[in-house]
């Protein structure tokens, strides 16, 4: 038996070594595979299935990259330059490796590709300028951005080609929008009129101002104002977002009451040799839990003043609800748990303001009407 266990030792040992050793060659990844076998010769000069791979995986790699970008040249897709450009990084990549390798050295004379990579970043650098030019002749916020875009690639492949970078701030200007945010109109109907107003007005106004803030906070070719800064500032605005409030609900706390039982055993004593003993004690707790489900539903009105076209429009809808339990026992109070003590002891419970429900809908209402104004301000 222990013999057997031994072989087991052996085989768990030796199998993973065989596994890490294994032909380079049956990799599906031949460019990891080149990788693996370089490092296993700076480790192992004369490591024998390595010596082998190196030759093959590097012709195969070289092989089948330049057929790769043979095909990319003959498509007329701008994103061409970025497979061109992948496959020669790949390429160097290998002769890299193998450069500051000398047992792999040795097997291979690679080729650099480094002076094919810098050419293909110049064609691809004065390709998005031409492109960008173009655009940037045209009139529109889409020329705008296609321009702003293409100066940027341009910038990406070959830094500082041309003006490329004072081209590209100059389609940021063109694209450059005003917008002003509107308050939140409410041609709701609310259902409770016993709930107070006091800290409605407020809400809208944080709402809107902080739209604006949060909009304005990005690099993006927008200037944000509400109402009353653009009137200030005497901005034409080239866009609105009109905010409207077509449903809010806050209907009066419904009220239901029910009991649960609660148990505990309690040590009372011992016995005589020292045990502790034991009693369960009882009691009934008696809650009245008040609740309500407040629901609201935004417009988002996105328009081209210019123009004189709807961008967008949307609405949004969200609810929040709000529980609260008060309650009193009758039975042996040592059954209670803290959750019981806890509803026991919320004597002055009384339902959530008006503006606090507000307030709780504008915040979940918030990021969702936030994300969607940027969808279509910003680019």
């Amino acid at each position: 038996m222990k013999k057997f266990f031994l072989l087991i030792i052996i085989a768990a040992w030796i199998l993973p070594a065989c596994k890490t050793s294994k032909s380079y060659l049956e990799r599906e990844n031949e460019e990891r595979a080149l990788t693996d076998a370089i490092k296993k010769l700076e480790k192992e000069p004369d490591h024998a299935e390595a010596l082998e791979a190196v030759p093959v995986l590097y012709s195969n790699i070289k092989t089948r990259q330049l057929a790769l970008i043979e095909s990319y040249q003959k498509t007329a897709d701008q994103n061409r330059f970025d497979k061109i450009i992948k496959s020669y990084d790949i390429l160097q990549n290998a002769y890299t490796q193998i450069l500051a390798t000398p047992a792999a050295f040795k097997l291979v004379t690679p080729e650099s590709y480094s002076t094919q990579l810098m050419e293909v970043k110049e064609q691809a650098a004065e390709s998005y300028y031409q492109s960008g030019t173009s655009f940037l002749n045209l009139t529109g916020r889409d020329n705008a951005k296609k321009a702003y875009n293409a100066f940027n690639r341009s910038e990406k492949y070959v830094p500082g080609y041309k003006d490329a970078e004072s081209k590209m701030a100059m389609a940021f200007q063109n694209g450059t929008i005003s917008v002003v945010v509107g308050p939140i109109r409410d041609d709701s109907y609310f259902s409770n009129n016993n709930w107070g107003s006091y800290g409605y007005n407020y809400s809208n106004e944080y709402f809107q101002d902080q739209l604006v803030r949060d909009v304005a906070r990005n690099n993006q070719p927008v200037k944000m104002y509400t109402d009353w800064q653009a009137r200030r500032d005497n901005v034409y605005p080239d866009w609105e977002v009109n905010l409207r409030l077509r449903d809010i609900n806050i209907p009066y706390p419904q009220q239901r009451t029910y009991t649960r039982q609660s148990s505990k055993q309690i040590e009372t004593g011992t016995d005589t040799s020292g045990r502790p003993i034991y009693q369960t004690v009882y009691a009934t707790v008696h809650i009245t839990q008040r609740s309500f489900n407040a629901r609201a539903i935004m417009e988002v009105d996105i328009r081209d003043v210019i123009n004189r076209k709807t961008v967008n429009f949307s609405s949004f809808q969200e609810t929040y609800r709000w529980q609260d339990e008060t309650g009193s026992y009758t039975g042996d109070s040592r059954a209670l748990s803290q959750a019981d003590w806890n509803i026991i002891n919320n004597r002055n419970s009384q339902p959530m303001r008006r503006e606090d429900v507000l307030q709780e809908l504008y915040r979940k209402l918030y990021p969702r009407v936030l994300n969607h104004v940027r969808r279509y301000v910003e680019w």
